[in-house]
């Protein structure tokens, strides 16, 4: 039976393995999907040899970028992405990745995906309209760098709204900006993203601090977040009437996507 997971921490919000477990039992598929909450990214060495039968893993916050040095290979998506959400393991190559000690000596390599950006450029075409040409990207996480991969992709102009914004742009050219500086924007930026964990469950009080009184029926608000169905982000958007989506059909499209990865 091949073992398939997801590593993070914490993992008390993950639909991951819910998703697999009913895909397997519908499809009659012989596999199995376990959650390895892991704190220390260091942790991952012992996962893959404890469990020889484990194909490959989904990669939640906060690891998809502390995963990186770990992986032998990784696509050209992550490359420019600069972020993994999905990793395929292959147990029988011998090459050495970046962490050669433990690559070798255990005998696998680690490939690493990012499929966020195929699940979220998928929701997206389904949710805003063409003209759609300027966002505001809430948070620079690694869920951020995969929504800001599609939206220069798709032509349209962002800025990314952090806590802690650095002084010149990054190395992908987008501005980051300060919660303070981007309510200057909301009135022209009428595609909010929010890719931070603000009004995750448990903590479904809490969301970005915007002012959600220049919203109107001309924006669009995006929520990577699916619990709660409609956090405090969107529920403040629909009040002033501006259109809302929530992160589950782009999990879809990225766990579809990764199944892909391991099982091409």
């Amino acid at each position: 039976m091949k073992l398939y997971g997801l590593i993070g921490f914490p993992l008390g919000h993950s639909f991951s393995k819910r998703y697999f477990t009913e895909k397997f039992e519908k499809e009659g598929i012989d596999a199995q999907y376990l959650n390895f909450e892991i704190e220390d990214i260091t942790a991952i060495k012992d996962i893959v040899k404890q469990h020889p039968d484990l194909a490959g893993f989904n990669v939640t916050i906060p690891h998809k970028q502390t995963i990186i040095p770990y992986l032998s290979t990784i696509s050209e998506e992550v490359k420019e992405i600069g972020a993994v959400n999905c990793v395929k393991i292959d147990r029988t190559a011998s090459t050495a990745g970046t962490d050669t000690t433990n690559v070798t000596s255990i005998g696998y390599s680690l490939k690493g995906y990012n499929t966020d950006c195929y699940g979220f450029a998928a929701s997206l075409a389904h949710f805003i309209p063409k003209h759609i040409k300027r966002a505001l990207v809430l948070g620079s996480g690694g869920g951020s760098k995969a929504v800001q991969y599609v939206l220069r992709k798709r032509g349209i102009n962002y800025f990314v709204v952090s806590r802690n914004p650095q002084p010149t742009t990054n190395v992908k050219g987008a501005q980051e900006i300060s919660y303070a500086d981007a309510a200057q924007y909301v009135p022209t930026y009428t595609l909010l993203i929010n890719t931070t964990p603000l009004g995750m469950h448990p903590k479904t009080e809490y969301c970005p601090e915007l002012p959600y009184e220049q919203l109107t029926s001309s924006h669009y608000l995006f929520d990577l977040i699916y619990n709660p169905e409609k956090t405090l982000f969107l529920q403040k958007g629909e009040a002033q009437g501006a259109h809302t989506c929530n992160g589950m059909e782009m999990l879809i499209g990225q766990a579809e996507k990764g199944w892909e990865v391991w099982n091409p």
